[in-house]
């Protein structure tokens, strides 16, 4: 009995150790991967960020010109299988189909699937498509395709665009919208909150005023009229760029004012007057000293801002004060979903808004659980 306690009780003491003499990233993460939600959810987060990431080489098509199939317009999702009446096939294939004009259906496009054998598509991998831009490099491989003609997992929309490409090219353009409001957000509410936090006084009061007036900017009406503003004549490109920015610019107020607090309970802490008696500078004191000390703090707060970063592009470009066509974000996309005859026929529109709540409640749950894991009283209130 003996025997077995002791190796346990050294094993139990050897973790303590551990614990108390980790650093506060290893502790954050011992915690984190303690929640199992999100753990999942960070796994999602990550599939769907490599997914647009490589969007070029995983989708079959260009979703602005080389993936319009002018034949299905409108068409429904074709999923590929194995087998069918004709027998069982190794690889997957899609069916051919013709298509013509109704009477019975207000002459709308009716679709017949050709089901015999020679009739098969079938798919195939790592085929040479249109040429595309990855890092940098030209690149004309794409994961999948079709022996011959084309192939449309999620189906097209009403002018032939593939919406399995333009979903996933959604994908990355919100998350770049949500990457550059976020740096931006970052970068000013460290700047006004550490001046704010570490100099107090009149300084603090004013950069306060001036916080206060940023977060009562109701942000539709702003975004209204700088839709006003916006030239006709601006790029996709410009029209982006804009977008990112003016997000970034309404976004930090938040960060800026827990900036704000630390930095008034730590600017009178020991290790801060060392510093100044060694002859630093505020602006050294409040980067190498202040800052680092709540580091964790701090990309917690970028990870739960993203998810409201990505939800405000969806929300304007959806009401149209966004980013519109030729651009594929997930607010443009959605903005045919509201549609009637889409409701009633065409409901595989629908397929990006489940990427797009997946992504959000991925980014909640990544961030519920980086908040929890960087709390120091999270372990006692268990």
């Amino acid at each position: 009995m003996t025997e077995t306690t002791q190796p346990d009780a050294a094993i139990e003491q050897k973790r303590k150790e551990a614990y108390f003499t980790a650093s506060q990233g290893q502790l954050i993460w011992t915690r984190f991967r303690r929640q199992k939600s999100a753990v999942v959810a960070a796994w999602v987060l990550v599939v769907l960020i490599l997914s647009g990431i490589f969007a070029p080489f995983l989708t079959p098509y260009d979703p602005t010109i080389a993936g319009r199939d002018k034949e299905y317009l409108n068409g429904a999702p074709q999923i590929p299988r194995f087998w069918d009446e004709n027998g069982f096939s190794w690889r997957p294939f899609v069916y051919s189909y013709e298509r013509e004009r109704s009477i019975k259906t207000n002459f709308r496009w009716v679709t017949t699937k050709k089901t015999g054998l020679e009739d098969r598509r079938y798919v195939r991998f790592f085929v040479e498509g249109s040429p595309y831009r990855l890092f940098g490099m030209e690149f004309r491989t794409r994961l999948f395709g079709v022996d011959r003609g084309q192939i449309h997992l999620f189906g097209t929309d009403s002018a032939g665009k593939d919406i399995f490409s333009r979903t996933f090219h959604a994908i990355k353009t919100s998350m770049a919208v949500g990457t550059i409001g976020v740096l931006i957000a970052f970068v000013l509410a460290l700047i006004i909150g550490g001046i704010s936090g570490y100099y107090g006084g009149w300084v603090d009061s004013l950069l306060q005023m001036f916080t206060d007036a940023i977060r009562t900017v109701p942000a539709i009406p702003l975004f209204m009229a700088l839709a006003a503003f916006i030239p006709d004549t601006w790029s996709a490109e410009q029209r982006f760029f804009f977008i990112s920015i003016i997000l970034g610019f309404i976004g930090w107020p938040t960060l800026a004012r827990r900036v704000r607090t630390h930095l008034l309970s730590e600017r009178n802490q020991e290790y801060v007057l060392a510093a100044q008696l060694c002859g630093a500078s505020s602006g050294h004191i409040i980067r190498r000293h202040l800052l680092p000390s709540f580091t964790s703090y701090i990309i917690v707060d970028l990870v739960i801002s993203f998810p409201y970063m990505v939800l405000s592009e969806t929300a304007l470009s959806f009401i149209g004060l966004g980013l519109k066509d030729p651009v594929n974000s997930l607010g443009v996309m959605l903005q045919n979903v509201t549609d009637a005859d889409v409701l009633l026929n065409y409901q595989w529109y629908f397929i990006p808004v489940i990427f797009f709540i997946t992504l959000v409640l991925a980014f909640v749950f990544v961030g519920d659980g980086l908040r929890d894991a960087a709390d120091p009283y999270s372990d006692t209130r268990k």
